[in-house]
């Protein structure tokens, strides 16, 4: 189990990244049903983090995990939100007011159908709100047992550091894969410095990471990967290439390339939940099984190196 930054919540290193359970703003064709077994999956398979967001389908997301806990012990699991998608206009523009966060737990809470929310992000930064203020108002959350840790997602370094004035932030949420690794560079050695946990999310690269691309995809234009620069020309080729070299690596260990790939984020030191997401509940089976795959010293700096560069 790993701890998440200064607060009290323990989660395995392995979590589950539910974009696809009711976003259906984010992918065509989802099914109410399909999501709701595959976080009865994830917790069926021991991952005990569930990553979700008031974006996800505008709340939908948060609904079918309140439905898909019930039944389950809710000590043993933990739950991760994110808001600042303010709707109230019509439009859907970014809010930080500590009112509107304080709004959003209350709201969260009632969609996931639970009593406390163990990790709730500030999911964007607004342009006007002092980030100090919008944590200082998660942190009344905390204090009434609301919320157990907080964390901010897409922050800039200089927005984190904002945000952490008072030292009140346990986790940041941002982009990063073996083919996007500005936050080794840009943000980890303050994250170690100041105690504060690492999420990485797009872990797979939109399955970029998995090995199943051999050929150019077009995405339909309601898909989130959609003009993603990763899946075109020179590029997609290279990583292709890449992800192709791992598998002799993935054979010798008995696993598939995706499992090994997730296994080097959980030996990865400065990442402390790795949330893969999943369309289907045999792929978060499938991801499950990363929890047991052990890699030596030399093939985690053999895949690191393989990966520079990109």
């Amino acid at each position: 189990m790993v701890k998440i930054g200064k607060s009290n919540v323990e989660s395995t290193p392995l979590g589950l990244g539910t974009n696809a359970v009711g976003g259906n703003n984010l992918f065509p064709n989802l099914k109410d049903e399909t999501g709701i077994q595959i976080v009865k999956t994830g917790l069926d398979s021991g991952i005990t983090l569930l990553d979700t967001a008031f974006a996800y389908g505008m709340g939908h997301s948060e609904e079918l995990i309140g439905q898909a806990i019930k039944g389950y012990d809710r000590s043993k699991f933990v739950i991760a939100t994110k808001a600042a998608q303010d709707t109230s206009d019509g439009d859907v523009k970014i809010n930080n007011n500590p009112q509107f966060l304080k709004q959003s737990v209350d709201d969260a809470l009632k969609r996931l159908q639970t009593d406390y929310i163990d990790i709730f992000y500030i999911h964007f930064p607004d342009d006007q709100t002092p980030k100090d203020e919008a944590v200082a108002a998660l942190n009344e959350m905390k204090q009434e047992g609301k919320i157990k840790a907080i964390g901010v997602s897409n922050f800039s370094l200089d927005q984190i550091k904002e945000a952490n004035k008072d030292g009140l932030v346990d986790v940041v949420e941002d982009q990063y894969s073996l083919l996007h690794r500005d936050a080794e560079t840009e943000m980890f050695d303050y994250l170690r410095e100041n105690n504060i946990s690492f999420v990485p999310f797009f872990p797979l690269a939109s399955g970029l990471l998995t090995g199943k691309y051999s050929e150019v995809v077009d995405f339909p234009e309601n898909d989130i990967r959609h003009g993603n620069p990763d899946f075109t020309g020179e590029r997609f080729e290279k990583i292709v290439e890449k992800v192709n070299n791992l598998k002799p690596l993935a054979d010798k260990h008995g696993i598939t390339t995706a499992q090994l790939v997730l296994a080097w984020y959980i030996k990865n030191p400065d990442v402390t939940v790795v949330i893969p997401g999943a369309k289907r509940p045999e792929q978060v089976e499938s991801n499950a099984k990363a929890l047991n795959v052990s890699l030596s010293d030399e093939e985690y700096a053999q895949i690191d190196n393989d990966f520079r560069n990109i």
